[in-house]
């Protein structure tokens, strides 16, 4: 009987391509961290992105403490950290046991200033991210969303689609994968005109699987239907980090679309 035992565990796990096509939320543990600056609707976010992750089968827990990233025993247990803290500043336990987490292997994932804005003097974080805010021309304006990776399962489907909101400027990684991107059209800044900015982006840091976009300044940016898909799926292939392989990529950044 041990000698076909190998076989019959072979056989009891999930396949790739299964795993690939179908990411979920289900059974995964997941971390919600909210607060920082309020202008980015902290708690509104809270009370709508929360029930929704549980409503897909995910045990979840809140804090609006960043101490709780110090706490070694619940960070090793989760699957998916998602962060919602503008600017701020964090102590350096603190951000040492978040990015320990991240790279053994649990996902981190977020949206706008919550996550590509926070803890602006910590360069190792913004390694992590992938990105950071620098400037957002003319505040509120409209611009295009243009899908730029149509075979990625974050975000097949989906169509170029208008924003009214910030405009993200960005500092990015090379390294990232992008998905979606904006051009700027130098109304604001006369020397942007034609930059192409990526939007939203894959990316790994150790273990953990990054996930990031750039839209959601208030709620209701959030659930502009193109950007509510390509968030929600980017946090289900966030929190798989433990459970598969990493995917290989090593992409281009500034194509145009």
């Amino acid at each position: 009987m041990l000698r076909y035992l190998p076989f019959l565990l072979l056989l009891c796990l999930p396949t790739w391509g299964q795993a690939q096509t179908e990411p979920s939320l289900a059974g995964k543990n997941v971390l919600f961290v909210y607060g920082g600056w309020k202008g980015h609707e902290p708690v509104k976010c809270r009370d709508y992105v929360v029930p929704w992750m549980e409503s897909e089968g995910a045990t979840v827990v809140v804090s609006d403490s960043l101490g709780v990233y110090a706490d070694s025993m619940l960070m090793d247990s989760m699957d998916l950290v998602v962060q919602i803290w503008t600017m701020g500043q964090i102590a350096k336990p603190h951000l040492k046991g978040l990015l320990q987490a991240v790279r053994n292997g649990c996902g981190f994932a977020g949206w706008h200033g919550g996550m590509g804005d926070a803890f602006r003097q910590e360069t190792e974080y913004q390694f992590m991210v992938g990105g950071q805010w620098v400037a957002h021309p003319g505040g509120f304006v409209d611009y295009e969303v243009h899908i730029v990776d149509r075979e990625d399962p974050v975000t097949q489907g989906v169509e170029d689609f208008a924003m009214h909101s910030e405009q993200y400027y960005m500092h990015v990684d090379p390294n990232v994968k992008v998905l979606a991107t904006t051009t700027f059209n130098g109304d604001h800044n006369a020397w942007i005109d034609g930059a192409v900015m990526p939007v939203v982006w894959k990316k790994t840091y150790g273990q953990g699987r990054i996930f990031y976009t750039s839209l959601g300044h208030l709620l209701d940016h959030l659930r502009v239907p193109g950007s509510w898909t390509m968030l929600t799926r980017g946090l289900r292939w966030a929190a798989e980090s433990k459970y598969q392989p990493e995917e290989a990529w090593r992409s281009p950044v500034y194509d145009r679309p």
